[in-house]
């Protein structure tokens, strides 16, 4: 990855030198491996097109256009597995929307007031997104009604509006929930037979060059389904609820992802019949089998590291086809969400004391400012496309702000010839109703392959709907390329160019604090043999999720022109170091568990000490001059492996080992 450009060179057949565009101005244009969800593509066709119907059939297209434009909002929403994330995903950002429109249509055609209300709007937007997921979606939503509010005629009086976008996101909520009574628990007990798959692929691939990767997916399979399980399990107490069987099933994987570094580091891989069983134990999850133990023929164990294996797997086998497992030793604190009173605690704290929020919400209410004041002194033809588009490319948990505001523009683009086709050849009326069933569809199907399509996909949908509203027809398509235009250019320049954010801030921060607490992970598993265990598990889990994030924040880095994606290249071989220090922590304890003598409180506090002076030496911004001498020579010991990691990535830090 350390090879990016500005322009990459190679050669033909014929030995011509080519030049190909960098790879991260390409990287988002190559659509990703996705599956098509089904389910979401009819339930977007139907969502949009319907309400459509119904106003074209009551002589109120325009109130038909604002209920398709919630449903369209509770479609990009609509990203859950369970049932119960849905309600949440959908319902609570309609809320926020509801208030944005209604703001927006309060100043609607008062000029700079309305240039103060959108920028203290996108404040407010900008800050809320950083507390989670959920209230990301909120902020999007609560600036984009609020900017359409401010920039189409809207019907009076005043609470129509919010209340016919709030009628087409509840819609999407009706139709998204009509299989739960036939599907509840599905997508839970799927989740956790995905995490059982993704540990069979992990122990398959232990000792050979696939590893890496197949830890990452089984560390992503068990947030998603530590998510949905305890998501659903903060509602339901009972001992002998379903949810304490896929608990206590999710539970007992977690020592087999344990075994798993151990059986790496013995260099060969495991007998084919380990993963193979635990596939098995993977569709008995899924099809909710239980009985009969079976015997599982597995080969005689003899290193620790295989002990360790046999023993995880034999447990897991009576966990998954006993009938009613013990309901007293479920530990749901692995991963179950805080009382929702802390919740919302952390997050004013994290919205009003947290530096990064403060910045992204100056960021966007800058950049929202410029582009409203702006419109306000130049005349451009409905203008709210201006600060529609600087909202979708400033959105902070979607990518790069700066790839995404390449692929809005040229999103927008194809978007635009279908839209034209769509409007100059199309008859207004009935027509549009197949027309948007059509429309609507790709949404989700496009979605999954990237922004660019996703882009593509929304644009002639909201210039259809705009159209229904403000009655401009083929004549709205190329204002609104040149406002996308004008938008991403805002976006770049007051939004990427004047905020330089120190990129080892943003990211070698947070690999330090991970490191830090890698350091504490080692000196716990090692402090005392009677310690708690589940502790140690969930500082285990904890330091993986931590690492997730840091590998998005590197991905989306790898994503922006030079210097700062050339730089997140060259630091991402920490990334993994980082990753196989847990692993060779995580090894270690397992050995020592199953037989290998334990290291001695030295060569902990060694250990613990090399990791802290790491992580030191990463928040300071300065090189590592040189590998420890305790780490030179041949070393012995359950230690070792872990020493030998903590080595690599201090010379990766040196000068010169990145």
């Amino acid at each position: 990855m350390g090879d990016q450009h500005d322009v990459d060179e190679g050669r033909d057949g014929r030995g011509r030198v080519r030049l190909t565009p960098p790879q991260w101005l390409v990287s988002g244009l190559r659509p990703q491996n996705t599956p098509i969800p089904w389910p979401a593509v009819g339930r977007a066709g139907i969502a949009l097109a319907a309400p459509l119907a119904v106003g074209f059939a009551t002589d109120q297209a325009a109130y038909g256009a604002l209920v398709s434009m919630g449903a369209l909002s509770g479609v990009i929403g609509d990203t859950a597995d369970a049932y119960r994330m849905r309600v949440f995903n959908i319902a609570v950002p309609q809320l926020f929307g509801a208030i944005g429109v209604t703001l927006g249509t309060l100043v609607y055609g008062d000029g700079w007031l309305a240039v103060g209300a959108l920028t203290l709007v996108a404040l407010v937007s900008g800050m809320i997104s950083s507390i989670g997921a959920v209230a990301s979606v909120s902020g999007l939503l609560l600036l984009l009604n609020a900017v359409v509010g401010a920039g189409l005629p809207m019907p009076s009086p005043w609470w129509k509006a919010p209340l016919l976008l709030s009628i087409g996101g509840l819609f999407v909520l009706l139709l998204s929930l009509l299989a739960w009574p036939l599907r509840n628990r599905v997508p839970e007990r799927a989740a956790v037979a995905s995490t059982y798959r993704a540990a069979a692929d992990l122990l398959e691939a232990a000792g050979g060059t696939a590893y890496d990767a197949k830890r990452q997916a089984v560390t992503q399979s068990l947030n998603t389904a530590y998510d949905l399980v305890l998501a659903r399990r903060t509602r339901d107490h009972g001992r002998r609820s379903p949810l304490v069987r896929l608990l206590a099933q999710l539970n007992v994987v977690i020592p087999l992802v344990e075994a798993a570094p151990a059986a790496h580091l013995r260099g060969r891989p495991l007998p084919a019949e380990i993963p193979a069983a635990v596939r098995e134990l993977a569709a008995a999850v899924e099809e909710g089998r239980t009985g009969p133990v079976p015997d599982l023929e597995l080969p005689e164990p003899g290193k620790p590291s295989e002990r360790a294996v046999d023993a995880a797997l034999r447990h897991a086998a009576v966990v998954v086809h006993k009938p009613d497992p013990d309901p007293y030793n479920v530990d749901d604190r692995l991963g179950r969400p805080a009382a929702l009173r802390i919740r919302l605690r952390r997050g004013a704290r994290n919205v009003l004391l947290s530096e990064s929020s403060w910045r992204y919400g100056l960021r966007l209410a800058l950049c929202i400012g410029l582009a409203q004041s702006l419109v306000s002194l130049v005349p451009v033809p409905r203008s709210y496309w201006v600060a529609l588009t600087v909202t979708f490319v400033l959105k902070p948990d979607f990518g790069s702000v700066f790839s995404r505001a390449v692929l809005r523009a040229l999103g927008t683009a194809v978007g635009l010839v279908t839209a034209a086709a769509v409007l100059s050849e199309v008859p207004r009326g009935w027509w549009d109703v197949p027309v948007m069933v059509v429309l609507a569809a790709l949404i989700p199907a496009f979605s999954a392959k990237g922004y660019a399509f996703q882009t593509a996909a929304i644009t002639p949908v909201i210039l259809l709907l705009s159209d229904l509203l403000n009655h401009q027809g083929f004549h709205l398509v190329l204002p609104r390329l040149w406002d996308s235009l004008i938008g991403c250019g805002i976006s770049l320049v007051a939004g990427y160019l004047l905020w330089p954010e120190s990129w080892h801030t943003r990211i070698g921060d947070r690999l330090a604090d991970a490191v830090a607490d890698a350091a504490a992970y080692v000196e716990y598993a090692f402090a005392s043999a009677a310690g708690d265990d589940a502790e140690r598990v969930r500082r285990r889990r904890r330091i993986y999720r931590d690492l997730s994030v840091v590998r998005s924040e590197f991905q989306r880095a790898l994503t922006e022109p030079p210097p700062t994606g050339a730089r997140a290249s060259a630091w991402w071989p920490l990334v993994v170091a980082v990753e196989r220090i847990v692993d060779a922590t995580t090894a270690a304890r397992v050995r020592v568990n199953h037989g290998a003598p334990p290291p001695t409180s030295a060569e902990v506090a060694d250990a613990s000490r090399e990791l802290r002076e790491l992580a030191e030496g990463l928040r300071a911004s300065s090189t590592l001059v040189s590998v420890h001498a305790a780490l030179a020579g041949e070393e012995s010991g359950v230690l070792a492996p872990l020493r030998h990691e903590i080595s690599a990535a201090r010379a990766i830090a040196s000068p010169g080992g990145a």
